[in-house]
């Protein structure tokens, strides 16, 4: 499926699935946290509030029989609340709102959603609790049981699979580039070359420069954020990560840009223990349900959807990537 979309010079573009589409948008949902809904930089407000609680409210309630007694899903539904691995700063995705300290966003919106799945409870703020992560922590977090679950735009390797499971996927994104505003001399991967290129250590995105732009110079950062800023600083002349993200961050930030196509497929997953084989199954049997009712396109629209035109996409199929 694809979407029709404007950019801000007005030319029409015809981009493929979700994330793809969005590369149009660099800096388009500015007036995003103005219109109430809740993808913005402040999260939602007002009626956008409402939409967005009834979203989650109205998504499937597992059956007693889906969850079995001492099950990794009883435990939640016994605790009252999901333990999520994830972030509060990436709007689109995981935001939190400076006033009212609520999470919304495409990936917040998944864990209350699930959440609500679990334990059938309808007071949004409490059907989650949020751990911050980062890309050196999920894992390890997964592993020692302080979290449930991680929703962090989480992209399915073979290499972090031995270490956790992946429900899903859920979303799909790819590697892209952003570059200060104005920057002309980088358009594509190939541009990269003898450049200073930013990424996240530990991101899948470190490894596709080494294959796609071999003779850029790489800065590894610990942060999302700090990628950003060594960008508007002149330190780095591009970043380089999921597109996902980095549309996410364009969206707030008029400093920067996102330019070109996307140069890979990132699977993004739902990481659960890997030695609960059932925690996996279920959460893939939730994403399934959410999948054929219409919340899962309910909550892009509300969230992604405020940047980008045209109906949901289409999800992608469950175990997809299981040999990514």
């Amino acid at each position: 499926m694809s979407h029709s979309l404007t950019t801000r010079r007005g030319r029409p573009v015809v981009l493929g699935v979700a994330v793809a589409a969005m590369l149009a948008f660099t800096g388009a949902c500015a007036n995003s946290k103005d219109n109430g809904l809740p993808g913005g930089g402040s999260g939602a407000t007002g009626d956008g509030a409402k939409a967005y609680d009834s979203i989650i409210t109205g998504s499937p309630v597992a059956d007693a029989g889906a969850i079995p007694a001492g099950s990794w899903a009883d435990k939640i539904k016994q605790r009252g609340y999901l333990r999520v691995g994830g972030t509060d700063a990436g709007p689109l995705f995981s935001i939190k709102d400076p006033v009212t300290g609520r999470l919304t966003g495409f990936d917040a919106g998944l864990s209350q959603m699930l959440a609500h799945y679990i334990t059938g409870g309808k007071d949004i703020p409490k059907l989650t609790k949020l751990t911050i992560t980062t890309v050196d922590t999920r894992e390890k977090l997964i592993q020692n049981n302080s979290v449930d679950a991680v929703f962090a735009t989480y992209t399915i390797t073979p290499e972090r699979a031995k270490k956790v499971a992946f429900a899903g996927p859920y979303y799909e994104s790819g590697d892209a580039i952003m570059v200060k505003k104005g920057n002309t001399a980088i358009s594509q991967v190939s541009d990269l070359n003898g450049k200073t290129v930013a990424t996240e250590s530990n991101s899948t995105a470190a490894l596709s420069l080494k294959k796609f732009a071999p003779k850029a110079k790489v800065l590894l950062f610990t942060e999302d954020a700090q990628c950003v800023a060594a960008v508007q600083q002149g330190r780095a002349d591009a970043y380089v990560l999921d597109q996902g993200i980095l549309i996410s961050d364009a969206s707030t930030n008029k400093a920067v840009s996102v330019v070109g196509q996307p140069f890979t497929k990132e699977p993004y997953g739902i990481g659960v223990p890997h030695d609960d084989a059932a925690a996996k199954k279920f959460v893939d049997d939730w994403l399934t349900k959410i999948y054929a009712d219409g919340s899962w396109a309910k909550l892009w629209k509300a969230t992604i959807g405020t940047i980008v035109s045209g109906d949901a996409p289409k999800p992608p199929a469950i175990g997809s990537a299981e040999g990514s």
